[in-house]
Order: C-alpha cells, then sequence, then structure tokens
C-alpha cells in the first residue's frame, strides 16, 4: 500500500498546467483548451512538473491528460508560440526539452480526449500507456504539412504500432480512430465515451500501489536505452525538419491547413 502521506492531495495551478498529487497520482493537466497547443514554455512546464514528482517519494505514477475538448494539437503554426520566427532554434530548445521526459522513472498515462495530432501524438507516445474512448482519433499529419515528423515520433511509434503501421501513419497522415488504435498497440486500454481520465487514473493508482523500487527496476529494464535513442533520433528529426521548412511544399502544406483545404504540392 502507498504511505499514509500520499492520501493528503497536494495542488498546484497554473495558467497552462495543473499539476494534482493523491493517492500516490499526480495528475499534470494541460489547461490550453480547446487544442491544447504546446510550445516550449508548456512542455517545460510539464517537464519540470514531471521531475519534481518523480523526486517526491509520495508520487508513485503520472497521469497526463489535458483540458478541453482535444488531448493536444501539436504546435501551432499558425499564431505564435515562436514557430512564425525562428522555427529551427525554438524546436530545437522545445526537442531538448521533449527528451527529459523519456528520462523520468515513474510510469505515466496519458488520457487522451478528442484528437492528439502531430506533436501531440509525440507527446502521448512518450507516456509508457495511453487511454481513450472509441471516438479518439490519433494523426501524424506531418507529410500532409510538407515536412518531417518530430517529438521522437521516429522511434516512439514504430515501437509501440511495428514499422508497417507506423509507415502507414505517417506516409499518409491518415487519422487513426480509437478502436483502431487500440487494436494495434496504440492505446493499452478503451474506456467509455468520456471515462479516458478516471480510467487512467484508476489505472495509476494500481500501479501506484506495487512495490515502488519494483516498478521503476522493471520499467527501467524493459525502456532500455530508450531515451538515448529518442534523442538521437530527435537530432535527425529536427535536421529533416529545417530542411524541408524552407521548401514551397511545406509553405502550402501549412497554409492549406491554416485554411482547410485540400494542399496542392509540387515538390518543391
Amino acid at each position: 500500500m502507498t504511505p499514509d502521506a500520499d492520501t493528503q492531495p497536494t495542488a498546484v495551478q497554473e495558467a497552462d498546467l495543473s499539476v494534482t498529487l493523491e493517492d500516490g497520482v499526480g495528475l499534470l493537466e494541460m489547461r490550453r483548451p480547446p487544442a491544447n497547443y504546446f510550445d516550449e514554455h508548456l512542455i517545460g512546464r510539464i517537464v519540470d512538473a514531471a521531475r519534481a514528482l518523480d523526486e517526491d517519494p509520495r508520487c508513485r505514477a503520472l497521469v497526463l491528460a489535458a483540458e478541453g475538448k482535444h488531448f493536444c494539437a501539436g504546435a501551432n503554426f499558425g499564431d505564435g508560440g515562436g514557430f512564425d520566427q525562428d522555427r529551427v532554434a525554438v524546436s530545437e530548445r522545445l526537442y531538448r526539452r521533449a527528451a527529459q521526459l523519456f528520462e523520468i522513472g515513474i510510469p505515466i498515462v496519458a488520457a487522451v480526449q478528442g484528437a492528439a495530432v502531430g506533436g501531440g501524438l509525440g507527446l502521448a507516445c512518450a507516456a509508457d500507456f495511453r487511454v481513450a474512448d472509441a471516438d479518439a482519433r490519433f494523426v501524424a499529419n506531418f507529410a500532409l504539412l510538407g515536412f518531417h515528423q518530430g517529438f521522437g515520433l521516429s522511434v516512439t511509434l514504430p515501437e509501440l504500432v511495428g514499422r508497417q503501421a507506423a509507415a502507414d501513419m505517417l506516409l499518409t497522415g491518415r487519422a487513426v480512430r480509437g478502436e483502431e488504435a487500440r487494436a494495434m498497440g496504440l492505446v493499452d486500454r478503451l474506456s467509455g465515451p468520456g471515462g479516458q481520465r478516471e480510467t487512467a487514473l484508476e489505472w495509476a493508482r494500481s500501479l501506484a500501489a506495487a512495490a515502488p523500487l519494483a516498478v521503476r527496476s522493471i520499467r527501467s529494464t524493459l525502456r532500455g536505452d530508450l531515451s538515448r535513442r529518442v534523442r538521437d533520433a530527435l537530432e535527425h528529426e529536427l535536421s529533416e525538419q529545417a530542411r524541408l521548412w524552407a521548401t514551397r511544399d511545406c509553405a502550402e502544406g501549412i497554409a492549406a491547413s491554416l485554411e482547410r483545404r485540400p494542399p496542392v504540392f509540387r515538390g518543391e
């Protein structure tokens, strides 16, 4: 059982991230509804909160969730976040922070509602487990925007769904719904409509009830050199993104997305 101190809830509320610790489970809730777009500030807040909870002996598991209609639509290329300025420099800083998520020692369960798109899919795949309902959508839309995937998806997505299914998602950019995502291994548990957060919290509480030293040890063995491989992949992903962001196809893909029309790519 978890220590008595674990039953005393603590909470920190900020504008874009809520952090709660109760019953041995830390709940990190993104608060940028409806799409929960991230930037380097929000990713940094998530990483810092996760690291602090990882070092807190009262916390034995984490749940990553979001307020509003969607889990996370990734980066907002149409409105700020620095991506409309020096995209390469901003992304490099963001990726270096995101890589630290893979160094957390306790299990992470992501509660996914609505859509997890692009970098939002990468954030969900940084967790150990994903809970969603049948209406959830998982979208690796990078090829439809004209650039290379990021957030370590080159490593995490094939590990979860296999190389062929990952190639299908990445090369077509199609949306994968909850039941298909469950069948391919992208979603670990399907909840009833709207029940993903409570299902994730219940799962995390069961993880928190196990022997904490053993959980950390087993998890470390299973993950192996995942953190190193993600860091290596992030360097390659950023290099390819920088090259493709300079193309006309990328400008067209992002413009078409913002204008909600089909893109017309010319291989330029």
